[in-house]
C-alpha cells in the first residue's frame, strides 16, 4: 500500500510545515497571515514540486487529478496509440493472450528489472526541482547540484551542511530513495535443523 501523500511548507528557507495537506496548507495560510511579505512555499514530498495553493482564501486546497482519457477507466486502463512495425504487430499478436497482454508483461518485466534506477532517478529529479525552487540562492548551489546529478551523495551533504536546518531535513527526504540502504549487521550463525 502508497504511504499517504506528504506535503512541506517553508517560509522563507525555514521549515514550517510537514505532513498531510490540509496540515500543511492550514500552517502555510497562518504563516502567510502572520508575515505577508515573506515568501511561503509548498511543496509535494514526493516530487519536488511547488504547489500553487491560494493561501488568501480559506477554501479547501485539492490537487487536480487528470482528467480521464479514453480507455477503461474502472480498470484503470487508458487506451493510448503504438506505432509498431509489422513484425512487431506480429510477434506480439502471436503471444499468449494477444498484443495487449503481452505489451503489458513486457512493460512489467522492463519495470521490475530497472525499478532501482526508476527510484534514483526519480528522488534526484525531486530533490533537484526542490533545490532550484527553495535554495537557488543558497553557498555552494552549483557545487551541490553536480554532486546530486553526479550521484555523489557524500558530496552533495557535504556542500549542503551549511546550509539552514529545514533544507537539510527536506533535502533527506528527497533523497531517501537515491542513498544506499545498509547491509543487515551479521546476526548468530543460524543451526541446521535436523
Amino acid at each position: 500500500m502508497d504511504p499517504a501523500p506528504r506535503f512541506l511548507a517553508f517560509v522563507g528557507t525555514d521549515a514550517l510545515a510537514d505532513g498531510p495537506l490540509a496540515t500543511v496548507v492550514a500552517a502555510a495560510r497562518a504563516a502567510h497571515a502572520a508575515q505577508p511579505d515573506r515568501r511561503v512555499a509548498l511543496y509535494d514530498a514526493a516530487t519536488g514540486r511547488a504547489l500553487d495553493v491560494d493561501l488568501t482564501t480559506d477554501t479547501p486546497p485539492t490537487l487536480t487529478p487528470p482528467a480521464p482519457g479514453p480507455g477503461r477507466p474502472r480498470l484503470g486502463v487508458v487506451s493510448r496509440e503504438v506505432s509498431l512495425l509489422p513484425r512487431h504487430w506480429a510477434w506480439l499478436s502471436a503471444q499468449r493472450g494477444g498484443a495487449s497482454a503481452a505489451l503489458r508483461r513486457l512493460v512489467d518485466a522492463a519495470r521490475k528489472a530497472s525499478a532501482g534506477d526508476e527510484e534514483v532517478a526519480a528522488a534526484i529529479d525531486a530533490t533537484h526541482r526542490f533545490l532550484w525552487d527553495l535554495a537557488g540562492d543558497l553557498p555552494g548551489f552549483e557545487e551541490a547540484t553536480r554532486a546530486l546529478f553526479a550521484r555523489d551523495l557524500a558530496a552533495f551533504d557535504e556542500r549542503t551542511a551549511a546550509w539552514p536546518a529545514g533544507i537539510r531535513a527536506a533535502l533527506a527526504v528527497f533523497t531517501a530513495p537515491a542513498r544506499p540502504t545498509e547491509e543487515p549487521a551479521p546476526g548468530p550463525p543460524s543451526r541446521p535443523t535436523p
